[in-house]
């Protein structure tokens, strides 16, 4: 049913996404799908990694990481923006068709008034994307 499933990673709080990472996982290996594990940086220094390049590192070192671990073949890809908090949305829907996703399995944030003002990012995804949108919370 599905081919390629993308899993959106903030690997700065990797940690808190594992229910999300392991419903990605039980699908692909379920399905036989190849998982592509997208991140979004800065183009400035930050916690994770002094450039886009070795941020670029880390995260193929993840996908390598969670693919072995869930059994299936894993990818990476990473996307560099001046300010990912409001380019985040247009990237992870660029990345879906840059990536052939047939499915997106992403975390959410639990919801507050704030959603009433600014849509979420799996809502935001769900509504433009042309592949299936799996949020879990």
């Amino acid at each position: 049913m599905f081919n390629r499933i993308m899993v959106p990673i903030d690997l700065t709080h990797a940690d808190k996404l594992e229910k999300a990472l392991d419903v990605a996982g039980d699908l692909a290996a379920h399905y036989g799908a190849t998982l592509i594990y997208v991140g979004v940086t800065t183009e400035q220094p930050s916690s994770i990694a002094h450039t886009p390049a070795e941020f670029a590192e880390k995260l193929e070192a993840f996908a390598k990481e969670k693919g072995k671990a869930h059994g299936t073949d894993a990818e990476s890809k990473a996307y560099s923006s001046h300010d990912p908090s409001i380019d985040l949305d247009d990237t992870l829907l660029k990345a879906v068709g840059e990536t052939g996703a047939d499915l997106v399995v992403m975390a959410s944030h639990i919801p507050n008034v704030t959603d009433y003002i600014w849509p979420s990012n799996g809502g935001t995804i769900a509504g433009h994307s042309k592949a299936s949108v799996m949020v879990v919370r």
